[in-house]
């Protein structure tokens, strides 16, 4: 149990966790959904492979190989057994994971818990341990299971039963809940998933990605290792936000814990985008083992200061600056959670990569954030109150 003492945060908490060892962090990985939809083959999850290898991004954590909808095209008439597209995908899915467990990666499938995906495809509804053991057989390694043509069935159960089917497989495979937030999972699915959707889908604009953080911080008390809330896949180098844009995104989604699935196309990433995906201070928030999602501690209009703990009593800290032209955004060590008598932080500019200065009790740190942009710091102090923190966090 995690208990988190905090001035800004009053909140103490313990969440049960779906106990089958895995998401101890938030799962980090790719996803084909958002860039390609439908339009995709085996090549193009070879070629993603290949390109999570070679541009660095395995050695930072991005492990998981993920084929969203589509794959699919029917049943065997007497096993009931799922038929992947051979068309599409000519060597099989099995021959696809084992290309992808080659390189040291994880491979990920997607299905529904309805009659059809939402593509249309055959669901699961019905049908859990006989897809959960396929899944078992071709040695997959994740499940985002969908909410489409769900008949208006309740999700609990529909999404405990597939829970139930992969743990009688016996292979670990990590269970995305994706239901969009109806019924308020993050309230119950601690129980059920390794995360669970908390929002609408996410679209490749600015409104979408700043709405769906708003919603997904009224949720932060759920968030915890072994379960997190998860706001959708990543847009970063999608095109449709600004560098700046792309950036308070990424900073958001590694604060609030949230998984880090990329959603682009990795062929052709822009060397900027690949930078922001590839920033390993702000990754480290991410896949801190403390696992608090950092929360909005102060709001002015539309300048929000976000914050959380870190393991070792170190803090995070976001300035967001929703206006688009630049604003002057302020914060004090008890704006951002810190005990009366916490001494003297250093702050480190995660997207500098620099430190940038230190913060007293009584003090303010002052800087300017660029429109629709963040400032992202790390705040530590020194060991003697480092230690102090710790009696705080745990």
């Amino acid at each position: 149990m995690h208990k988190v003492v905090l001035s800004a945060f009053c909140v103490l908490f313990s969440v049960e966790a779906l106990d089958n060892g895995l998401g101890r962090t938030p799962a980090m990985g790719w996803n084909s959904w958002n860039k390609f939809g439908c339009n995709i083959n085996e090549k193009l999850f070879k070629e993603t492979a290949d390109s999570i290898v070679s541009l660095g991004l395995k050695d930072l954590g991005y492990e998981y190989v993920n084929m969203d909808d589509c794959w699919q095209v029917s049943r065997e008439e007497n096993s009931t057994r799922i038929v992947e597209d051979q068309e599409r995908f000519p060597g099989g899915i099995k021959n696809l994971a084992d290309y992808v467990h080659e390189k040291g990666l994880k491979f990920g499938l997607y299905s529904d818990a309805g009659e059809k995906t939402c593509a249309g495809r055959p669901g699961s509804l019905g049908f859990e341990e006989v897809d959960a053991q396929v899944y078992a057989e071709w040695e997959v390694d994740y499940l985002k299971y969908d909410n489409c043509y769900n008949d208006k069935q309740p999700a609990r159960p529909r999404y405990t039963a597939m829970r139930d089917a992969l743990n009688k497989t016996g292979r670990p495979i990590f269970y995305s809940m994706c239901n969009w937030g109806e019924e308020d999972p993050a309230t119950w699915a601690a129980e059920v998933a390794n995360s669970w959707r908390t929002t609408e889908d996410i679209q490749d604009l600015w409104a979408s990605v700043a709405w769906i953080a708003l919603q997904n911080d009224k949720w932060a008390k759920y968030a915890a290792p072994g379960g997190w809330n998860d706001p959708d896949m990543l847009e970063v180098g999608n095109g449709g936000l600004s560098l700046a844009e792309e950036r308070t995104h990424f900073s958001l989604w590694a604060a609030m814990k949230s998984p880090l699935m990329i959603g682009c196309d990795l062929q052709t990433i822009s060397d900027e985008s690949l930078a922001i995906l590839k920033n390993e201070e702000v990754i480290a928030v991410n896949q801190d083992k403390l696992g608090v999602q950092a929360k909005v501690v102060k709001s002015e209009k539309s300048a929000l200061i976000w914050a959380g703990p870190l393991d070792g009593g170190d803090i995070v800290v976001i300035l967001w600056n929703r206006f688009l032209a630049p604003r002057t955004m302020t914060f004090s060590l008890l704006d951002v959670g810190a005990r009366k008598g916490s001494g003297v932080a250093s702050v480190r500019d995660l997207w500098a990569r620099a430190d940038v200065g230190s913060l007293e009790e009584g003090g303010e740190f002052k800087d300017t954030v660029e429109g629709h942009g963040v400032k992202m710091y790390r705040l530590s102090f020194g060991k003697e109150k480092r230690e102090t923190f710790n009696l705080f966090w745990t």
